[in-house]
Formats: C-alpha cells, structure tokens, sequence
C-alpha cells in the first residue's frame, strides 16, 4: 500500500513525511553532495594529476570545463524534468555524472581528463537541479525549509570536507578514486530513488527549444570564459575578449527575443513578473559572487599572512562554513514553524555585508581569532541566504514551472561564482602587483604567481620580499572583500522588496495581505503554486 502525504493548504501545522519521502530526501542528499564535493575534492588532487599526466598549461580548462557544462545544461534539465516528469530525467543525470566520473578515473591524458570532466558537468548540471526541483514536488513549501536548509547543510559539509577528502584518497588510493568514489555513492542514490520515489509521470507533446537551449548555451559559455580568461589568459582589453563579449551579448539577446516566440521555452520569461522571483535571482547572484570569492582568497591570506599550511587554511574556515550550516539549518526549521521567512534575505543581506567590511579590515597582525569572528558573521549571512532564496523563488511559481524555477535560480548563483571569482580576483592580483611594485619592486618576480606561494616557500624569500608580499595580499584581500561589502549591500536592498507571500501550511494571511490571484497587488506575487498542494505519493 502506498503512502500518502498531501500537503496542507490552510492548517498550522507541519504535515510528517513518510520513512519513505525520508529515504529519497536521504538519496537526494547523496546526490547533491556528489555534484558540491567533485571539485573540491579534484582540487587537492591536481597537482598529482599534472604529475602523471602533464599538461600543466591546460590545467584550468579541467575545472573550466565542469563549470561551463554544468552551467550551461543547468536551464535545460530544469525544464525537461517539468516537461517529462522529473524522476526519470534526474535519474538521466546521475549516470551521466556516474559515465563522466568513471571515464575521467581512466583518462591516459590531460585531453581526454577534460573532456571527460565536461561528460561529468553536463550531469552535475542535472544532479543540482533535480535535486531542488524534486524537493519541491515532494515537501510543500511551510515544510521545505527545514529539508533545503539540510541541503545546505550538506554543501557546507562538502566544502569543508572536500579538500580532506580528496588529500586523504589521493594520497592513500591514488588520483583516480577521487573519480571513482562517486560510482558506488552514486548507484545507492540511483537504487533509493528508483525504489521509492514515485511521481506523477508526464508526456509532453511539445518539441524541446533547441533553438533557444542553443543561444542560452553559446551566451553562457562566453560570458564564463570572459570571467575566466580575463585579466589571466587574455587582457581584459585584448580581441579576444571583446569578441566573447560580443559574441555572449548578441546571444543573450537573441535568446530573450526567441523566448517570446517559443511555444515551450527553456527559460519562460513570464515567471520573471513575479517581483519575489526576480529578486531571489538578484540575491541568489550576489550569494554566488561573496561565497565563492571569500572561499578562493581567505585560504590565499592565510596561507601567505598567517602562516598557515594548505590543510590547515582549509580548517580554519570552519567558523564561516559552520556558521552557515548552523544558521541554514535554524532558519529552514523557524520557517518551517512560523511560515514567515522574510527576516532572512533581510538579515542575511546585513550580516553579510558586515562581515566581508570586517574582513577588509585583516592586515599582517590580525590574528586568527579575529579573522575567524569576522568569518562567522559571513557565515551567518549566507546561511540566511542559501536555501531561502530557492524557497522563495519555488513559492513564486506555479507548479508547472517548478524545474524552471530551480535551474534558473541555481544558474544565478553559478553565473554569480563566476563573475565573482573573475572581478574579485582581477581586484585582487591589482592591488598585489601595485603594492608589490610599491615595497620591494626587486621581488615582483619571485611573488609574481602569488597563488602558487606554499607556506614553505614564502618562508624561503629573503625577508624584505616576503613581508613586502604579506602587506602586499593583506592589501588585495582589503580591496577583494571591501568590493564583495559593496555588492552584498544589493543583496540587502533587494532583500527589502521582498513580498512575504505566506507558504502553503502557514496558517490564516495577515488582515492587510491580499488574497491568492488578487488582480489588485499588480506586483506578479500571486501564487498558483500554493493554492493547489499536490499529493505526493511514496511507496
């Protein structure tokens, strides 16, 4: 006998899921933390991989071209799940990411590693996605909270644990297991989902846009590779890069253009009506930007001002990281309770644009108490920010557009981690070369791969040199983080438009909210989603 769980439309309280609904919540987490830890666990593992397999000039493309697979496919698994039903084309990711993984362990050069790696992205682009969008289906949004704040939970798990990991695998199992330990994780998850979830199945007689999935894709590979190779392979001013730019702009453009006209669009333009939608994309893009930024420069300041070895850089984190897990789990759970979430956006935007102003502040003697205060505070903010803002933007759609909603939500932030690890880091490697040139200008050679600086051979420099570089990073880190203070500050502006349309389950509206579909609020909240819950069923 199958169980049933239909969510709540007007009561208090929070409906208990069923062992079942828990089994596939577990098997999504799985799923998820194989898409978060890929490449942080490959990080550790590269310098191995360029020592077996050479190829050190290419060594950015193996990461580039994870991240421009899964950016690219992110939009189109979104709607072929709302399209043909969302079980069997998560399902369609998963081995694909499993086909991916398997390839790269037996890659025999640093070719065919990075075209494996992008085998693998275009399933990490389907895992994240599916995993949202299921989620979705499945929990109605009073209790979806609590789940998407575990899910966030486990992204700051995996981030922290997967520099461990991949050092630990790589150093007892060799490079590869650091492919291969997807595969069994991978079919448990396959196993779960194919056993338990059961959702409504769906046959659309629409062709899938390829047109408009063709333009999406060529506009967001070029403006990843501007945000990747400028300021590092090509000048920012160079043909090059004016041509992506131009080729990016021209297809985005046709993009928007061809949507209005598709009769089954990848990205409808329609859910953009909707002020809240619209907004979670903003914060969701600036949530992008900050994180992956504050995670690729506050190792580097450790690192070469503090002393700290690689491992130990990675450690030190845990304030942020583990702030952000506490605090994503607390609000999923006070939603979950109150149906009330807008304080969230609103003191995540402030948390974090105070705590990245603090770390501005770091020079050569802040202390790594200090620093790690002022992380916790960035912390806090982001764990504000992370799953509300899919919460949010899922409560903003009807359900029909559930896949949409969540791959374009997840493309915000990926797009955001972009052009956030691109500026901050053109920021940064300016302010380097400037104060370097400035202190010890004999040195500018020695420190001029200023990543590449190990604990051990920072302490190898003559003295002069290597206090000029430690003022010299503690002065771009200044400049990196005061430019994220400046940007999370949108965040926290954007967040104060933000419609508190109640969640389904969250008790009698206030006096002054309109009703559901009130033509009246003109402001595009209205929210079919949340007037029909759907019945999930579970065996």
């Amino acid at each position: 006998m199958a169980d049933k769980t239909e969510a709540a439309t007007g009561g208090a309280g929070a409906v208990k899921q069923p062992r079942s609904v828990r089994v596939v919540l577990l098997a999504l987490m799985i799923a998820m933390m194989l898409a978060m830890l890929d490449n942080m666990i490959i990080g550790t593992a590269m310098p191995t991989i360029v020592g077996e397999l050479g190829g050190l000039e290419h060594l950015s493309w193996v990461v580039t071209a994870y991240t421009l697979a899964t950016a690219a496919s992110t939009p189109l698994w979104g709607k072929l799940g709302d399209m043909y039903g969302r079980k069997g084309v998560f399902m369609t990711s998963i081995v694909i990411f499993l086909a991916g993984s398997a390839l790269s362990g037996m890659a025999q050069d640093m070719g065919q590693l990075i075209g494996f790696r992008a085998i693998q992205g275009l399933g990490a682009g389907g895992l994240m996605v599916g995993v949202m969008a299921i989620i979705g289906d499945l929990i109605p949004p009073r209790e979806r909270g609590k789940y998407q704040g575990m899910i966030a939970g486990v992204m700051a798990l995996s981030m922290i644990g997967g520099p461990l990991v991949g050092g630990t695998i790589t150093d007892n199992w060799g490079w590869r297991w650091s492919f291969y330990i997807n595969i069994p994780l991978g079919v448990i998850a396959l196993i779960a989902i194919s056993a338990v979830l059961h959702l409504p199945k769906k046959r659309s007689k629409a062709r899938i846009d390829y047109p408009g999935a063709a333009l999406l894709t060529v506009g967001i590979t070029a403006i990843v590779l501007v945000t990747t190779w400028g300021g590092t392979e090509y000048a920012w001013t160079s043909a090059r890069i004016m041509e992506l730019i131009g080729i990016g702009v021209a297809a985005l453009v046709g993009f928007v253009f061809w949507q209005t006209r598709a009769a089954e669009p990848i990205l409808p333009l329609h859910i953009f009506r909707s002020r809240n939608f619209t907004l979670m994309s903003v914060i969701g893009f600036i949530v992008g930007f900050v994180m992956f930024g504050a995670t690729l420069f506050l190792p580097l300041y450790q690192q070469s001002v503090q002393g700290a070895s690689a491992t130990n850089s990675g450690l030190l984190l845990l304030p942020m990281l583990g702030a952000m897990l506490v605090t994503s789990m607390v609000a999923g759970r006070v939603t979950t309770s109150t149906g009330r979430y807008k304080i969230f956006p609103v003191a995540g935007g402030a948390l974090m644009t105070v705590g990245l102003f603090l770390l501005s502040t770091m020079d050569t003697d802040t202390t790594r108490f200090t620093s790690g205060l002022y992380m916790a505070v960035v912390g806090l903010g982001m764990g504000c920010l992370m799953q509300i803002t899919m919460l949010v933007a899922q409560n903003s759609v009807e359900m029909k557009d559930m896949g949409v909603a969540s791959s374009s939500t997840t493309l915000f932030r990926t797009l955001g981690s972009s052009f956030g690890v691109a500026i901050m880091g053109a920021l940064f490697n300016s302010r380097v070369q400037d104060a370097m040139a400035e202190r010890a200008p004999e040195g500018a050679k020695a420190t001029e791969q200023s990543a590449t600086l190990t604990a051990d051979a920072l302490n190898a420099l003559p003295e002069a040199i290597r206090d000029a570089y430690q003022h010299a990073v503690s002065s771009g880190t200044h400049g990196a983080f005061l430019l994220g203070s400046a940007v999370a500050v949108l965040a926290l502006v954007a967040a104060f438009f933000v419609k508190e349309v109640p969640l389904k389950g969250a008790g009698p509206k206030p006096a002054d909210a309109p009703a559901d579909g009130d033509p009246t609020d003109g402001d595009g909240d209205d929210d079919p989603a949340t007037a029909k819950a759907p019945v999930t069923e579970a065996v």
